[in-house]
């Protein structure tokens, strides 16, 4: 059986039970996955109806990181809606329902109760502040713990399209502070809150206290985009591949309008 992203993080954690940061880098693994919801019956508009099982006195709905996998549960032809983990979690939260993933056809199986899904929602929904601040350099990057960089690396690989490059460097403001940022380059407008919650995540799930980053956003003409290539840690995003516009209408296919529950 090929293991998968989630499979690996999941062995992380359960070989180092005491290691938070792995605890962490699977919770972030599950969030990003997509994941296939087991359904009771097909899904009808946006409104999706999963299969429900008491398990120790709380509910616990069924979700599988490849069909494959939901099959072999299953053993036949089943109802299920492909969703992100953050998009599942987020669904589940309010009603106080768990998530059984992988259950019986995988290493990765495990049990996330109600209150785990809360903890991961929240966590997931702590938004980066927003501030102004006019530097004076831009530096290499220098001191930045390596869990830090391999988790922005993960992070950027899954945001197709959403800019073109970003750079890790260091910063010197006007007043003389010092401090490090992630600069964007040639990201499309609509998505910079996007890429920043998606860093925010990243120094979140990376497990590091009191870590700060932050993060800009420039055209590939600015000057300082210029500087950033001559000092900075690259790392390049996945760009789409040129295809015909498809219009989404299985449920969850538009991030800003989930399926609904019933």
């Amino acid at each position: 059986m090929t293991d998968t992203p989630l499979d690996r993080a999941h062995a992380a954690m359960d070989a180092a039970p005491d290691d938070e940061r792995a605890r962490l880098r699977f919770y972030e693994r599950l969030a990003d996955a997509e994941l296939f919801l087991l359904l009771s019956e097909e899904a009808s508009g946006e409104t999706i109806k999963p299969e429900i099982f008491d398990v120790q006195d709380a509910q616990f709905v069924l979700v599988f990181d490849t069909e494959d996998r939901l099959a072999g549960f299953v053993g036949k032809p089943a109802p299920f809606a492909a969703l992100s983990g953050r998009m599942i979690a987020q669904m589940l939260a309010p009603a106080g329902i768990g998530m059984g993933v992988n259950l019986e056809v995988a290493p990765s199986s495990i049990l996330i109760p109600p209150t785990a899904v809360n903890w991961l929602v929240d966590t997931l929904d702590n938004a980066p502040d927003e501030v102004e601040q006019r530097l004076s350099e831009v530096t290499a990057p220098s001191g930045l713990p390596e869990v830090l960089i391999e988790a922005l690396d993960a992070k950027l690989s899954s945001a197709t399209g959403l800019a073109r490059w970003a750079y890790l460097v260091g910063t010197v403001s006007e007043t003389g502070g010092r401090g490090h940022m992630l600069g964007f380059v040639g990201a499309i407008p609509e998505a910079q809150d996007a890429l920043a919650k998606a860093v925010s995540e990243a120094l979140g799930f990376s497990g590091l206290e009191a870590g700060t980053l932050d993060v800009g956003f420039f055209d590939a003409s600015h000057q300082v985009a210029a500087q950033l290539a001559q000092v900075g840690l690259r790392f390049d995003l996945p760009q789409p591949e040129a295809q015909a516009d498809i219009i989404p209408v299985a449920p969850g296919s538009d991030p800003d309008k989930p399926p609904r529950l019933r």
